[in-house]
């Protein structure tokens, strides 16, 4: 028998962010589709700042979910192919709407053109994209215990910086820095240079500081692991994944503008099973 059409989101999340889908698959499959409406609701927001040309135009699409939100929460939800899943994954799960109006809010940093300030601005970036969503996913599978929301907090934060530093190239195609200005500053990156997508010694330096971050933050999430209730895995996976990705980078010496630092490593698909299987993230 052949599988069944799979759902929008599903597809959405498999297309674009397939990272997160190979660690969904790692959810019972009842609670697998409300994952990936959360997915494709992150997805919908990320996307925004690609699809708009001015900000107040990003800002009218950001309105647009926040309503969409108060929709889902007065029982009336939008027609929309994300909305719908999204609003049954709420209803089933008691999701908190503080974390989904977070996620929100925090895309209005994707419509400034700077870079965050320093690492604490980038690391605060990286929370408001990310920890959100791992909080919302743990509450879809009923484990968001003390210390699977702290290990989720500081994965999230690890992967979001991790991603940050594999998207330098898509982003300063668009004329966008996501690193932070203070360390571009003091290892004297040329900005120019790099949105000319020309690497350097110094912004190799740069990205050695943001890798140094993203691995403080695997550690911190890994001295909760004794604590951490198995079905927090699917959403921890992806610290296995940024192990991958940063062995990578240092490979390449933290060139960011080497092709392979964007590419996905071929053994995800493993380090993700590996983990599930044996319950280490």
């Amino acid at each position: 028998m052949s599988d069944p059409t799979p759902s929008y989101a599903a597809d959405q999340v498999r297309r674009f962010d397939p990272d997160r889908f190979l660690c969904a698959l790692f959810a019972p499959a009842d609670r697998r589709e409300d994952l990936l409406a959360l997915d494709a609701f992150n997805l919908e927001l990320a996307r925004v700042r690609e699809q708009v040309s001015e900000m107040m135009l990003g800002r009218i699409r950001l309105q647009w979910w926040r309503e969409a939100i108060d929709g889902i929460f007065a029982g009336t939800p939008r027609r929309h192919q994300v909305v719908g899943p999204l609003a049954e994954a709420v209803a089933r799960h008691g999701l908190d709407r503080a974390l989904l109006e977070r996620m929100i809010d925090a895309r209005e940093a994707d419509l400034e053109d700077g870079p965050p300030a320093d690492m604490a601005a980038l690391e605060t970036y990286a929370e408001g994209t990310a920890v959100a969503l791992a909080a919302l996913s743990l509450g879809v599978l009923g484990a968001n215990a003390p210390a699977a929301l702290e290990a989720a907090r500081a994965v999230a934060i690890a992967w979001g910086l991790t991603g940050l530093l594999r998207s330098t190239v898509f982003h300063a195609r668009a004329k966008r820095l996501y690193l932070p200005g203070e360390a571009l500053d003091r290892h004297g990156v040329d900005r120019g240079q790099l949105l000319e997508l020309r690497g350097s010694p110094a912004l190799a330096a740069a990205a050695r500081e943001v890798a140094g971050r993203a691995r403080f933050w695997l550690a911190r999430a890994r001295t909760h692991r004794s604590a951490v209730p198995r079905a927090a895995l699917p959403v921890l996976l992806p610290a296995r994944l940024a192990d991958g990705y940063l062995s990578v980078l240092a490979r390449a010496e933290y060139d960011l503008m080497a092709p392979a630092t964007a590419q996905r490593p071929p053994f995800n698909a493993w380090r993700a099973g590996f983990g599930a299987l044996t319950g280490r993230y």
